[in-house]
């Protein structure tokens, strides 16, 4: 039976505006911040967005080889095809979606709003889903009441048969 194992990376992004002008007096615009990976800890610092790309691509390839290490060379090969097809999109979607935070941050925050709500859509769901799945200490509980009642029905049983047999004779 092949099980499934659903690995989980999330990056905090943040950054932050310098504006300043140059030695010819002109304005200026730097964009730096730091990445986070939430669920190691691991943080870095950057000032172009290539390096972010470069952490995320390290914290996911580091996923990724976990992953491959109990699986078939054809396995292997597949998971890793699928990865890149991720990386070329993200290649050409990332850039895309920063520039346009830049150009018009309403609309991005509004896209964000969005996705944020998608996915506490998706979390509730999960949560409702095993909080609605009964505990193994319910489970013990639950047997214990139906050995209970079987005990209990057997007992009546036996009476039971024991007044039919009063009203027969």
């Amino acid at each position: 039976m092949d099980v499934k194992k659903e690995e989980t990376a999330s990056f905090m992004l943040r950054f932050t505006q310098k504006i300043f002008k140059n030695e010819n007096g002109e304005p200026q615009v730097q964009w730096r911040g730091n990445i986070r990976h939430v669920q190691g800890g691991d943080e870095k610092r950057f000032s172009e967005f290539d390096e972010v790309v470069a952490f995320i691509q390290n914290k996911l390839a580091d996923l990724t080889i976990q992953a491959l290490e109990n699986k078939s060379p054809e396995e292997q090969k597949s998971i890793l095809a699928k990865n890149f097809d991720l990386w070329k999109k993200m290649a050409i979607e990332g850039p895309k979606m920063v520039i346009e935070t830049f150009k018009d941050p309403k609309k991005q925050i509004e896209n964000f709003q969005d996705q944020m709500h998608q996915v506490k859509e998706e979390i509730g769901q999960k949560l409702e889903d095993t909080l609605l799945r009964p505990s193994k200490a319910d489970y013990k509980q639950i047997l214990t009441l139906l050995e209970g009642l079987s005990t209990e029905i057997s007992t009546l049983n036996k009476k039971v048969d024991q007044l039919s047999k009063k009203k027969s004779k």
